[in-house]
């Protein structure tokens, strides 16, 4: 099976879930080269809007994540990405996952997790993922 890139720009949206509890961690976009260095590599690279380029999780912080299996949706256009998380976290804010916030019905958030890094001792202000 082909994924289709050319929905969103030569983006795919990629889901990446532990795959040990189930978790979903993160969410980023791939182009067909980020796709495939993950493939190769056997690690997670995305591509960053923002920036432009291909960036690799874990290049700066060391919090890799090992992809264990890869999972395409019916349309072809979205993909989950069960992988071994190494490190306390993925997120840039310093939680083991960028979903720790929930947001209720008045759009009040509440925090549903502790921090479980340090985003200052990891990152460099000016080079956050």
């Amino acid at each position: 099976m082909q994924l289709d890139f050319a929905k969103l720009d030569g983006l795919v949206p990629a889901i990446v879930q532990d795959a040990a509890s189930g978790e979903v961690l993160m969410l980023g976009f791939m182009n067909e080269q980020a796709y495939r260095q993950t493939r190769d590599s056997g690690e997670v690279t995305f591509f960053s809007r923002t920036r432009n380029k291909l960036w690799r999780k874990g290049e700066q912080s060391g919090h890799v994540l090992k992809v264990r299996e890869v999972r395409v949706d019916c349309d072809g256009d979205t993909v989950l990405i069960r992988v071994d998380p190494v490190g306390p976290g993925v997120c840039h804010e310093g939680y083991r996952s960028c979903f720790f916030r929930s947001l209720d019905a008045a759009g009040a958030t509440t925090i549903l997790a502790g921090r479980t890094f340090d985003p200052a001792a990891v990152y460099k202000e000016s080079s956050k993922p």
